[in-house]
């Protein structure tokens, strides 16, 4: 594991928290008395998920990787092209999704956790077309998330809701930058 591996998946898992952090904003903005224990258990959930969904993306994408290799890193910067586009124009959306949910029942949390969690399904395929490692890319999401998921929480009593929002246009710009990179590094080097 190189250091621009390690640098590429920490990008990848910064860019990939931003929806969690935007979620965690808002649950601490619509619940200012959370406590520690129940923030955990959302933080766990989010950076759970966010975690083993790129593992199922990447095992349908090294299964297929054989099929479309010529094509995988096109598709690649696609895939984080479309996904970085989204997170821009959700965070260009001041409306809050969550204003009437109550984020600590687990339907609603589970339901959270994987919403934000689609965006890491399609890196994990993009990571299979690329023959890359999964676990420690996992590690590092995984990680990643917990901790901009628990600092959204910690702040989103302070923290303007539009703030949350230029969090997710950040997120869009990593990934799209990181995309741009993987076709450069598969036409060019």
């Amino acid at each position: 594991m190189t250091i621009t591996y390690f640098i590429t998946f920490l990008l990848i898992g910064i860019g990939l928290s931003f929806d969690s952090f935007a979620v965690s904003v808002s649950v601490g903005l619509l619940k200012p008395e959370i406590r520690f224990l129940k923030a955990c258990k959302v933080a766990f959930s989010l950076a759970f998920f966010q975690a083993v969904f790129p593992f199922l993306g990447w095992y349908i994408g090294s299964a297929i990787e054989e099929v479309i290799s010529s094509l995988d890193h096109w598709l690649a910067f696609g895939l984080l092209l479309f996904i970085g586009a989204r997170m821009i124009m959700e965070g260009r959306n001041d409306e809050s999704t969550l204003k009437n949910l109550d984020p600590f029942k687990p339907g609603v949390l589970i339901s959270l956790s994987v919403a934000t969690s689609i965006d890491a399904f399609v890196i994990g395929i993009t990571f299979g077309f690329l023959d890359l490692p999964i676990y420690f890319p996992m590690a590092v999401i995984g990680g990643v998330t917990f901790v901009a998921s628990m600092l959204g929480l910690l702040f989103g009593k302070y923290i303007p809701a539009r703030r949350s929002h230029q969090s997710l246009i950040l997120g869009g710009i990593i990934l799209i930058l990181i995309g741009a990179k993987v076709l450069v590094e598969h036409l060019w080097f």
